[in-house]
């Protein structure tokens, strides 16, 4: 499941996010949602989201099988 739109989106789900600085290379973060930072229903280059860890970037791919 892509990262594009905010219904697909929930705090708690595992998540890869590119970050700010990762931009260019395309490198991919993993983590937990915390929040929710995007208050559109969509985004071309996915939701912006806050990881438990308190790294902030857009969803690229939603980890099937993560814990709700």
């Amino acid at each position: 499941m892509n990262g594009q739109q905010r219904v697909n989106i929930k705090p708690g789900l595992e998540v890869d996010i590119v970050l700010k600085q990762d931009q260019p290379t395309g490198k991919l973060t993993r983590g937990i949602v915390k929040d929710l930072l995007t208050k559109s229903p969509t985004h071309p280059h996915g939701i912006k989201v806050r990881l438990t860890s308190g790294q902030v970037g857009r969803v690229k791919q939603v980890i099937t099988g993560a814990a709700e």
